[in-house]
């Protein structure tokens, strides 16, 4: 090699080394941020992360750096938040400061802050504002839902029935018959339980909490950029959104097209009844694109989540047969045979209330929580956060805070149950999450559970011939949700 192709050489390297030594310097000395291990160029924490364990490695460095610590995602730092403390006082504390959406990977491109779960400033405060005042309108909270999960629980037994004791796997069924009850709300009709495209429909809402959780997904949100050209099944997300996203575009024409303003069937109507009223103001976010969005964000919310709450309950009552025996009495002596569980039961049955707090708490459905950001520059516990920093409130850390349950890691519904066998609330009980994003179903969600347990345990018991383990139960903590596993079970009618 002659001395000028050295020179050339020794330049190349020489800027390749500033390049890499420029981009870590800006990604890593930021002032001020909270601690945390230290990142790579482009990759960022990717090697601190163990592969397919994002959420138990997010745990584990909680331990070693503390309850509020820095990661980045690629170059972009984001902020953990570990503890019920911790937690605490970002989104109650200081929940204006954490009040925002943060990005989220795998649905940022077709979602593209729109809707009700993933918009941010005035267009979320004008849908969350809309949302929870129409859903009040349509019964939530009050008599007119609950007789509507009761009838949907009644149907639910029914199907039950006609599986004549046989093993089978109670996804579908539970899917159905939870997504009924908002689809009552926001389409205005259930669907049968032998709709087949309805189930198609449903199955790729549970294939994407599967995606979203796997490897694949995980790598999603921690690398994105390089992600978004390396062919895998996470590239199935988008396209299986967006067919989602026709379904609810079909259902917006067919109110559009039978509309009465005066007489409006589901949210739908209201939202499009918004928007003609609404179609002179510059500032309204009531728009087709808002409404795609939300209905879906509604309909994915309000179907998934109790669907799979419950199917983690069954599992785990199957594996504690003595547990399931000691709900049956319970309604028995409260309910008995002769009527439908009703709402106002929750309060004389304590046992029950703690079975399904301890089953959201224990099942923890959605681990590391939707990611929130700051809106503005904050300080916090010394540091400072800037303006657009996402933040990830670990819900899994405060549902496993040993500070705040004395089981952590097993089932145990003793945590919300006094020396007096009465039911006991727990401030750290956060399924939900909690301040200004806390979701805006959370009271349907829990008429749903206990609704749908306590009629299906007074007309069956759950048995299953395969012998379940605690590693089985046990929630994978993996990735965004924990999914159970796959499994048999049969409902043995309950004789009065």
């Amino acid at each position: 090699m002659d001395l000028t192709g050295l020179e050339t050489l020794l330049l190349v390297l020489a800027i390749s080394c500033f390049f890499i030594y420029s981009t870590w310097d800006k990604m890593y000395r930021r002032r001020n941020l909270p601690p945390g291990p230290t990142p790579l160029p482009v990759i960022g924490n990717l090697l601190q992360i163990k592969r397919g364990e994002m959420v138990k490695s997010l745990i584990q460095m909680g331990a070693q750096y503390g309850p509020v610590y820095t990661l980045y995602f690629g170059q972009r730092p984001v902020i953990i938040l570990s503890g019920y403390l911790a937690v605490k006082e970002a989104l109650i504390d200081q929940g204006e400061e954490f009040s925002g959406r943060g990005r989220m990977a795998s649905v940022d491109k077709i979602f593209d802050g729109f809707g009700v779960v993933f918009s941010n400033g005035d267009r979320w405060k004008q849908l969350r504002r809309f949302s929870l005042t129409t859903l009040r309108n349509f019964g939530m909270g009050k008599r007119s839902i609950e007789e509507r999960i009761q009838e949907e629980a009644q149907c639910l037994v029914e199907e039950i029935r006609n599986y004549k004791q046989k093993p089978t796997d109670p996804r579908n069924i539970l899917g159905q018959a939870v997504s009924n009850v908002i689809c009552s709300i926001v389409f205005g009709n259930r669907f049968e339980y032998e709709d087949l495209k309805f189930l198609k429909l449903l199955n790729l809402f549970n294939e994407t909490f599967q995606l979203m959780s796997s490897t694949w997904g995980q790598l999603q949100e921690i690398i994105p950029k390089i992600m978004e050209y390396i062919p895998g099944p996470h590239q199935k997300i988008n396209p299986i959104l967006e067919t989602m996203l026709e379904f609810v575009s079909k259902r917006i024409k067919m109110n559009q097209a039978t509309l009465d303003p005066s007489s409006p069937r589901d949210y739908i109507d209201c939202f499009i009844t918004k928007m003609q009223q609404d179609n002179e103001d510059p500032t309204s976010e009531f728009n087709i694109k808002n409404l795609l969005v939300t209905v879906l964000n509604l309909f994915f919310a309000g179907t998934e989540t109790v669907s799979t709450t419950l199917r983690h309950g069954f599992l785990i009552l199957l594996k504690y047969p003595e547990i399931q025996e000691k709900m049956h009495k319970e309604i028995d002596c409260v309910i008995g045979h002769n009527r439908s569980p009703n709402i106002e039961d929750r309060s004389k049955m304590p046992y029950m209330e703690a079975v399904i707090h301890e089953i959201q708490r224990f099942s923890d459905v959605i681990p590391i929580n939707v990611p929130h950001t700051v809106i503005k520059d904050t300080t916090f516990r010394g540091f400072t956060i800037p303006k657009g920093t996402d933040v990830f409130p670990l819900l899994c850390s405060v549902l496993r805070d040993p500070n705040q349950f004395t089981t952590p890691d097993k089932f145990n519904p003793g945590h919300f149950l006094d020396e007096s066998g009465c039911f006991k609330k727990n401030d750290a009980f956060m399924p939900f999450s909690t301040g200004k994003r806390i979701c805006l179903g959370e009271g349907l969600a829990r008429m749903e559970l206990f609704l749908f347990l306590t009629t299906i345990l007074q007309n069956f018991t759950l048995t299953s011939e395969t012998k379940f383990t605690e590693s089985d139960i046990a929630p994978r903590m993996t990735g965004f949700a924990n999914v159970p596993i796959n499994y048999q079970m049969s409902f043995i009618p309950r004789v009065a």
